[in-house]
């Protein structure tokens, strides 16, 4: 899989963008990868590992209610993270993802692999993705990290 963190903080400085990320199962790998590019800081706003459900309602404001009746593996809660971050912040990009990483963990409704990432970007609206990634713990979590990267520099590439 290619790696678009470069071209992400890139493309984000010449345009003046900021991005805030809400980690679970990617335990900050997202963070970690785009940090490591040179001038990552005048775009990098925020990186929060909500990794327990606890997390999720203490800095996210995802209701506990959500969580139960969803499950913190959901469409659902990944898109009431980006909500909690972005009333916390002005942003112009941000980034959530929610997961069972594995070895366990998973169901039949929900594998080991399952992971849910959703985006908003620049006033649009909030759209969620579904993959299943295969691998040991470390592998889907780096392709669930570079998937959210690859995948928002691919539709603001698109939409700007």
């Amino acid at each position: 899989m290619e790696n678009f963190s470069k071209k992400l903080i890139q493309y984000c400085i010449n345009r003046g963008l900021s991005i805030s990320i809400a980690e679970s199962c990617t335990g900050g790998m997202i963070v970690s990868k785009l940090i490591t590019i040179p001038g990552a800081s005048k775009v990098i706003d925020c990186g929060l590992v909500t990794y327990s459900n606890k997390a999720k309602q203490i800095y996210l404001d995802v209701p506990k209610f959500e969580l139960e009746k969803y499950g913190a593996v959901s469409k659902q809660v990944a898109e009431l993270m980006i909500y909690g971050l972005k009333n916390k912040n002005n942003s112009d990009i941000f980034i959530s993802t929610t997961g069972i990483a594995g070895p366990g963990g998973g169901s039949k409704k929900k594998p080991v692999g399952t992971v849910f990432h959703s985006f908003y970007i620049r006033k649009k609206n909030i759209f969620t993705i579904k993959n299943f990634y295969e691998g040991n713990r470390y592998k889907i979590r780096l392709k669930a990290s570079m998937f959210s990267i690859n995948e928002t520099f691919k539709k603001l590439h698109s939409i700007m």
